[in-house]
């Protein structure tokens, strides 16, 4: 963008009353707070449908001021990350962002502490925003485009350390069944082999995907959206609909057992694991979560859970901030979705992404606390069997809308996948090998070849 067009957008910016940008803030948080309590649901199949909008609002001649699309965007994104807890831990369906929140906190949901699971996660997330805020208006600018030249041509083996370290935490399981050595060690490697059969699945499913995807190239902004579906929000709604589990009652205590010690250990190693997310090509918020797990949760279940609220906070907000970053303006998670609508512009973006982050994650909290409140004490009257058939119903509608019958063809092949694990005791984060081994191939510059191999090029 030339000096002209940022001179332009910038008088837009000034003419563009504040109380109108507050109200497209709220507005998206309101939206995305109804929608991230359905089960197995995506902010970014909302972000899909707001695209699908906005160009057809520009194609009738009507266009947004990029101020409106940024910060409605930044808005939904962040509340997603919020509210996206109770569907996580009350209704276990989690998305790819929170499969390690669901754990612990299905600890919690079954002895009635439903509420202070989804509380500490959401209490992560409201420090991590508090924290990122100062670092984004005088950290970030400051430093990051220097950080950035130095880190960027290491980026391609940070993603195979990762993923090493994803297959080496797989370590056997079980091995006290059979009579013999060799059933024994059978049984023992039974869910590490799932482990990884899936990552060699998805992984060749994201080969297929890049180089040979069936999705009609007008929606291929939402290439991977129908696998991800599938992978993630699937299986956990079809295990929810063949258990049909119903957790005992809940209370809603006066306080959070918490101290300020253990809120800001979770929250700082939480915030580590977001922001390595945030800013590597292909490290998703459940990678993040993984890794801000290892640098501090392993001691308390409450810092495991406050460092998962973090680390999807830091993850989803740290993204669109990279967005933004003078000199920097690095395309990561839901900014490519928004790319070349709200092109970034260097002296207003910041300030408004971060006064968006702020207001959104404070509402985002009051939000979730009141829904929480609302839910828990009617969660064992739920019929979960009817609630993730009408869930699975929507995502399909969703997927149909969105894809067509291409799209379709991928959920249930990623759905096929996404089964192993819940199946056999694996990891779900395996999954994510849909994204980082092609990726991972492609940057250290021998994906083609692999794609050759494999006959899709």
């Amino acid at each position: 963008m030339d000096g002209t067009g940022v001179a332009g957008v910038a008088a837009v910016t000034s003419a563009i009353p504040f109380i109108t940008i507050l109200g497209v803030i709220l507005a998206g948080t309101v939206v995305s707070a109804v929608a991230s309590c359905i089960p197995g649901f995506h902010v970014y199949n909302l972000m899909g449908f707001m695209v699908l909008g906005v160009l057809h609002l520009e194609a009738a001649g009507i266009v947004l001021a990029p101020e409106f699309i940024l910060s409605g965007a930044v808005a939904m994104i962040v509340t997603f990350a919020v509210v996206n807890s109770l569907p996580a831990i009350l209704l276990s369906a989690p998305d790819e962002s929170a499969v390690f929140t669901v754990l612990p906190g299905q600890q919690y949901l079954m002895c009635g502490r439903g509420w202070e699971a989804v509380m500490l996660t959401a209490c992560g997330s409201l420090g991590a925003a508090a924290l990122l805020a100062p670092a984004a208006l005088w950290l970030l600018p400051a430093h990051l485009p220097r950080w950035h030249r130095i880190l960027q041509p290491h980026a391609h083996w940070v993603l195979w350390v990762v993923m090493v370290f994803m297959l080496m935490s797989e370590w056997p399981r079980g091995g006290t069944r059979g009579p013999g050595g060799w059933r024994r060690l059978l049984d023992g490697w039974k869910s590490t082999g799932a482990g990884l059969l899936t990552f060699a699945m998805a992984g060749g499913f994201g080969f297929i995907l890049l180089y040979r995807a069936p999705v009609p190239a007008e929606r291929a902004f939402q290439n991977l959206m129908p696998a991800f579906v599938g992978l993630f929000a699937a299986p956990g709604l079809l295990v929810n609909i063949l258990a049909a589990n119903r957790p005992p009652r809940q209370s809603i205590p006066d306080r959070l057992d918490v101290t300020p010690a253990i809120l800001l250990t979770g929250i700082l190693g939480g915030g580590l694991g977001g922001g390595m997310a945030a800013y590597f090509p292909g490290i998703t918020g459940g990678v993040g979560g993984f890794l801000a797990g290892h640098a501090g949760a392993q001691r308390d279940e409450r810092i495991f859970l406050i460092s998962q609220g973090a680390s999807k906070a830091v993850y989803y907000a740290g993204a669109l901030l990279l967005f933004v970053v003078p000199g920097v303006y690095l395309t990561r998670s839901g900014a490519w979705l928004i790319r070349g609508l709200a092109d970034p512009l260097p002296r207003n973006d910041v300030a408004l992404v971060t006064a968006t982050i702020l207001v959104s994650v404070t509402s985002a909290f009051v939000l979730t606390d009141a829904l929480a409140r609302l839910i828990v004490p009617r969660l064992h009257r739920l019929d979960y069997r009817r609630l993730s058939i009408g869930a699975l119903a929507l995502m399909v509608a969703m997927v149909a809308a969105m894809t067509g019958g291409a799209g379709l063809l991928i959920m249930i092949t990623g759905t096929g996948i996404g089964l192993i694990p819940v199946l056999h005791g694996a990891r779900r984060m395996n999954c994510l090998a849909v994204l980082l081994l092609p990726l991972a191939c492609n940057m250290s510059g021998f994906g083609p070849r692999i794609a050759a191999l494999l006959g899709l090029v």
